[in-house]
């Protein structure tokens, strides 16, 4: 079901793979309960309940990152496929804009924050990059383990990504809103300069 949805998984899975059965590496871990209860957490994704996210951490496998580890590059085409809930540590998130030299920083993501699931459901070129700005401990899930989450339990998987859904949304609709507010600061910029001076 799952290839027909996104189709096949992308090779850069090997990178966080362990072996091609359900991922057990959280479950039954002291991790485990504190990334089930950080996946329903607000920061998180609150339309699940703590006996899905169980089920949902089951399919994921811890994964640390040291300081200053870039894991995910903006524009990157490989290692698309993955989410990471942040259980310890910060993660700075960062863009380039073309007129500038630096990065840009967009946030800071501490723990119970998710990244990357929009590259968890499409596989597209990632639209940020993100830097472990402290030691993370963290818990991935790939497509992988969505594909074999799909296949054993389709109800948890489906409000897993309509859950993903929806912060995408809430997200977006964020997004445009500081699209209007800057463009209605442009705006009011602009008619400022035009103005005569007396």
């Amino acid at each position: 079901m799952f290839k027909t949805l996104f189709g096949r998984s992308s090779p850069s899975t090997a990178f966080f793979r362990t072996e091609n059965t359900r991922m057990r590496a959280l479950e039954g871990s002291a991790s485990a309960g504190k990334a089930a209860d950080m996946l329903i957490g607000p920061a998180a994704l609150m339309q699940l309940s703590h006996d899905e996210a169980r089920i949902i951490v089951s399919y994921m496998r811890p994964h640390r990152l040291s300081q200053g580890t870039v894991f995910i590059r903006e524009g990157d085409t490989d290692r698309t496929d993955f989410m990471l809930l942040i259980l310890d540590g910060e993660v700075t998130v960062e863009t380039i804009v073309v007129s500038r030299s630096e990065p840009i920083t967009l946030t800071v993501l501490g723990p119970g924050r998710l990244i990357g699931e929009m590259g968890l459901l499409d596989g597209e070129p990632r639209a940020a990059s993100c830097t472990a700005t402290t030691d993370v401990h963290g818990a991935i899930l790939t497509r992988e383990g969505l594909g074999k989450l799909l296949d054993d339990d389709p109800r948890t998987a489906a409000k897993l990504m309509m859950a993903i859904s929806l912060r995408i949304a809430v997200r977006l609709r964020e997004s445009t809103d500081k699209l209007k507010m800057y463009t209605q600061l442009t705006q009011a910029m602009q008619q400022e300069i035009n103005q005569p001076t007396v």
